[in-house]
């Protein structure tokens, strides 16, 4: 029930964000969702692809340093309050969020993104209160190429 997701670390400076994304263009690999942060002196991109291992393979080939995390999709109505009653069920859970994102991706439905630090327990709480975990097969079947 967890995803693989790519964290790319780059540069903050002008263009460094054109590299990671031309290369995967170029391989044919398709970006599901993306996060992007930063700090004075670096940026992280964390994406969620068509082929995580195909692409974290170009990207360390053209000298990019990539990590490979394990992250939980959960699938929640798109309306006000539908975060907030997943993370009254994370709370529950007694896990940590170390961070999170989320977007639309079909009309009336949300996909939240959430790096736990105990994402077995995330999920098994979640579940256990009804909430939508989406796979790895599930999310790329919503996502096709």
């Amino acid at each position: 029930m967890k995803l693989h997701q790519l964290s790319v670390f780059l540069e903050n400076k002008r263009g460094q964000l054109s590299v990671p994304l031309n290369l995967l263009a170029v391989a044919g690999i398709d970006i599901r969702t993306l996060s992007l942060a930063d700090t004075q002196q670096f940026g992280i991109l964390r994406l969620i692809v068509s082929d995580w291992q195909k692409a974290k393979e170009i990207l360390e080939k053209e000298h990019c340093v990539v990590n490979v995390t394990q992250v939980v999709a959960i699938e929640v109505p798109d309306r006000p309050g539908g975060l907030a009653d997943v993370v009254k069920v994370i709370d529950h859970a007694a896990v940590d969020i170390e961070y999170m994102y989320a977007f639309t991706f079909q009309s009336g439905r949300a996909a939240l993104i959430f790096r736990f630090n105990e994402p077995d327990a995330a999920i098994k709480q979640l579940q256990a209160e009804g909430v939508n975990v989406v796979g790895s097969e599930e999310f790329q079947q919503r996502f096709p190429d």
